[in-house]
């Protein structure tokens, strides 16, 4: 008896071989993020970040209102994206319990009921993961603008900058949950769909990923210059204040003891 194809071979050859691609291109971007990140979008975008926040802490904390803008438009596109996440995933649940009796004629591929219920599960695993990371880059956007406005007080650039940093890489992270999750929504179309995003895919993150542009120089601020900076401003404006006194004093001494 000879060996027969069936089309059910598909979900088996061409799914597996689309994650791997996937996974495999971003296992590359998270080698090249790491060993030089200013040849990524990610490095540079943190970079850039950075600069931005230690320019912002130069500025005197009542003057920080453009900074807090900024700030407050991330947090609200990342509880947005976060929002999209949560109900997309419900209706993935809904979707699953109504079509769990279905079976269409014109998907080519694997229509078993194991294989429908996976592909549910993986869609609704990669929104959730999407609603988290989003929902964390709001919480460390919030931990910023609270450590940026904090008045009177000198906090240290590190703290803001790796609050910062840290909701953009969790940003990232739902962003790429995201594009996992449009890969495997074409799977309940069938794994050729699928397999053909996957690959365009990686084309389109890749010409988006790599950074070809060097960064722009700037000169970071040193914390300890800054620091001497605002006392010898503040020894100054006292120094006056007292001179200010002392002549007041003097010319009230003058006008009494005068004949």
């Amino acid at each position: 008896m000879g060996w027969t194809w069936k089309k059910e071979y598909l979900d088996v050859i061409l799914v597996p071989s689309g994650l791997l691609i996937m996974f495999g291109y971003h296992f590359l971007l998270l080698h090249r993020h790491f060993r030089r990140p200013d040849t990524t979008s990610m490095g540079r975008d943190n970079f850039y970040r950075g600069a931005w926040v230690d320019k912002m802490m130069q500025i005197e904390c009542k003057d920080r209102s453009q900074a807090l803008t900024v700030i407050n438009n991330n947090i609200q596109a990342a509880f947005s994206l976060s929002s999209i996440s949560m109900v997309v995933s419900s209706l993935i649940g809904t979707w699953f319990v109504g079509t769990s009796t279905f079976t269409s004629t014109l998907v080519y591929g694997d229509t078993s009921q194991s294989i429908i219920a996976f592909k549910h599960i993986s869609l609704l695993i990669c929104f959730l993961v999407a609603f988290a990371a989003f929902l964390q880059s709001a919480r460390c956007y919030v931990h910023a603008s609270f450590l940026i406005t904090m008045p009177n007080t000198d906090v240290p650039m590190a703290h803001v900058r790796k609050a910062v940093v840290s909701g953009s890489n969790c940003w990232s992270v739902g962003m790429r949950a995201l594009y996992f999750a449009i890969t495997l929504l074409l799977w309940v179309f069938g794994p050729i769909p699928m397999f053909v995003c996957s690959v365009v895919m990686v084309v389109m993150l890749y010409n988006l990923d790599w950074n070809t542009t060097p960064l722009l120089p700037y000169q970071p601020a040193v914390e300890g210059r800054d620091l001497l900076k605002k006392i010898s401003q503040e020894v100054t404006a006292v120094g006056r204040a007292i001179g200010q006194e002392v002549t007041a004093v003097g010319r009230a001494f003058e006008h009494h003891g005068g004949p």
